[in-house]
């Protein structure tokens, strides 16, 4: 059993951070823009802002201001993760929104923030892979969490 063990865990480790993190990039994304998207339809009709007042209830954030930051947020986090530019930052913005979407929103979505949560921890770590703007900013490959590109 443990020879097993070892071979899976040999073979999971071939599984290359290039190929980990445009998909982590995509998935987070498509979430978080769908989401704007979605708020953006709404705007005009007060969707949007009714959810806010009625539904989210942020502390110490009025609705309005809450409802414009987060649809800016939703709209455009997700392209710089797409183009991997900024990622890192745009990854911590999210996970912030995701915390205070799991604390204050939907106490008992833990199961989806929670995934979510793993996907921009792992490209805040990691970084956006090689095939990302940051990586033409930088001018050279930038160093994974364990100092290789």
């Amino acid at each position: 059993m443990i020879v097993l063990l070892r071979r899976l865990d040999m073979l999971l480790a071939r599984i290359p951070h290039e190929l980990m993190a445009p998909l982590a990039r995509l998935s987070i994304g498509t979430i978080f823009l769908r989401s704007g998207l979605l708020k953006l339809e709404g705007w005009a009709s007060g969707t949007t802002l009714a959810l806010f007042r009625e539904e989210y209830r942020l502390p110490l954030v009025p609705p309005e201001a809450a409802s414009w930051m987060a649809t800016g947020a939703e709209l455009s986090l997700p392209i710089l993760l797409f183009l991997g530019l900024f990622t890192r930052p745009a990854a911590l913005a999210l996970l912030g929104m995701t915390l205070v979407i799991e604390i204050f929103v939907y106490p008992n979505a833990f199961d989806t923030h929670g995934v979510w949560a793993v996907a921009l921890l792992y490209l805040a770590k990691f970084g956006p892979g090689s095939l990302a703007l940051d990586r033409l900013l930088a001018g050279r490959p930038a160093a994974s969490a364990y100092g290789r590109a």
